[in-house]
């Protein structure tokens, strides 16, 4: 069953003004599927994952531009390198928009490739897995999250009037957001992530590196799930899983480029050295990530040591989706000093910061947004802020900050 996503209206917004449209994100996050739903009867779809079209289009590019004409919808582009060239040559002969839909799932290698050859023809979105808007038929209607007063002027958090039990979301983060598992209830969780990333380790990993040990990449993917929402420490993590401190680096890039994890940068300024320069870690999909991390149920995921981490990736997600999906840069980063005092989120928008924390409670107090005061040293104008967390309503904290329930998102 197909969900409206929110990127539909982004996407054909920016097919109207390039060439060529590229949507990049992991493996079974939906990119083919949306791109599907959104053709019409005159866009041919052919995809490189069958061998031997594959075979033609890098063993003769100019041939399979023949074959397959404008307009056209190349899946997994990232086989065919060879055929960006062209692409470019057939954008600049017909000088239309629209002509060429791409689907990648390699972003690092695919993304050089692109920007070397189709510099200012290419528009490129990055799709994640469903949002709990879009999963709820709500995709349509999502807007960028930011912690505005409901009905204050340019108000992105709408109360969705959809109160979730703890049940219903520690089920909802245990399933994870790939369609394939989201949108169904007969599926075998387990026997869908043991294959996703067995054919991950066996196609995408090879492809962009040569790891020479599966086991050794297999054992460093569960050892960064298990950090999810913590800072990234490579050195720890190299000593963990026993592999040079380089190693750990380049394999941390490849979890970045197929679109397995995302790093958080700090907020950095040279008004106070006090704070740290380094990133967090989140995987950029929490069912993937408790398969890996190994719990057997929502409910021992729920009342384990992983419960608040988890979530907290959770919470981080869906905002990241509602501005990657509405076309836009993450204007995101999290604040920590030397004495270990963290804000969660930072979302930086027109000169203004607006602080974010993400707790699994039913009652904050003050206490959980005591370290907002740390921002005035900012020189920047600092918006509402608020404690997404497990309350059913929106409420004051202080004048400065509200409770924020996780439906709102």
């Amino acid at each position: 069953m197909y969900r409206t996503r929110t990127l539909e209206r982004y996407f054909l917004q920016a097919s109207r003004q390039f060439p060529v449209t590229l949507v990049a994100g992991a493996r079974q996050v939906g990119k083919t599927t949306l791109l599907q739903h959104l053709v019409s009867d005159d866009r041919t779809y052919v995809t490189l994952d069958d061998p031997l079209v594959l075979t033609l289009a890098k063993s003769d590019p100019a041939l399979f531009m023949q074959r397959f004409p404008a307009p056209l919808l190349i899946d997994e582009i990232q086989y065919a390198p060879e055929l960006l060239p062209y692409i470019k040559m057939e954008s600049d002969k017909f000088h239309k928009s629209g002509l060429f839909w791409l689907t990648g799932s390699q972003q690092f290698h695919l993304m050089k490739g692109v920007s070397e050859s189709l510099a200012g023809r290419v528009g490129i979105i990055q799709l994640l897995g469903l949002s709990r808007r879009e999963l709820n038929g709500q995709g349509h209607n999502s807007e960028p999250f930011l912690p505005l007063p409901k009905g204050g002027a340019g108000a992105k958090r709408p109360d969705s009037g959809d109160d979730i039990s703890l049940k219903e979301l520690y089920n909802l983060i245990w399933q994870g957001s790939f369609p394939a598992i989201a949108l169904t209830t007969n599926n075998n969780r387990d026997i869908f992530y043991s294959s996703y990333v067995q054919t991950y380790l066996q196609r995408d990993v090879r492809d962009l590196a040569r790891v020479g040990d599966e086991m050794a990449f297999l054992r460093f993917l569960r050892a960064a799930a298990a950090r999810t929402g913590q800072l990234l420490n490579l050195a720890e993590l190299a000593r963990d899983v026993d592999i040079a401190y380089n190693t750990a680096k380049n394999w941390l890039s490849i979890l970045q480029a197929s679109g397995l994890v995302y790093l958080l940068e700090p907020y950095f300024t040279n008004i106070t050295k006090r704070m740290v320069k380094t990133p967090k870690l989140y995987f950029l999909d929490t069912g993937l990530c408790t398969w890996l991390t190994e719990w057997s149920s929502p409910e021992t995921l729920e009342a384990g040591a992983f419960s608040g981490a988890i979530l907290e990736t959770w919470i981080f997600l869906e905002i990241l989706k509602s501005w990657l999906h509405n076309g836009l840069r993450p204007p995101f980063y999290f604040y920590r000093d030397k004495d270990g005092k963290e804000i969660d989120l930072l979302i930086l928008r027109d000169n203004t910061i607006y602080p974010l924390e993400f707790k699994k409670t039913s009652s904050p107090d003050k206490k959980a947004v005591a370290h907002f005061s740390l921002l005035e040293k900012l020189n920047l104008n600092i918006g509402p802020g608020g404690v997404v967390c497990l309350v059913t309503q929106s409420l004051p904290i202080t004048p400065g900050a509200s409770s924020i329930p996780i439906s709102a998102l």
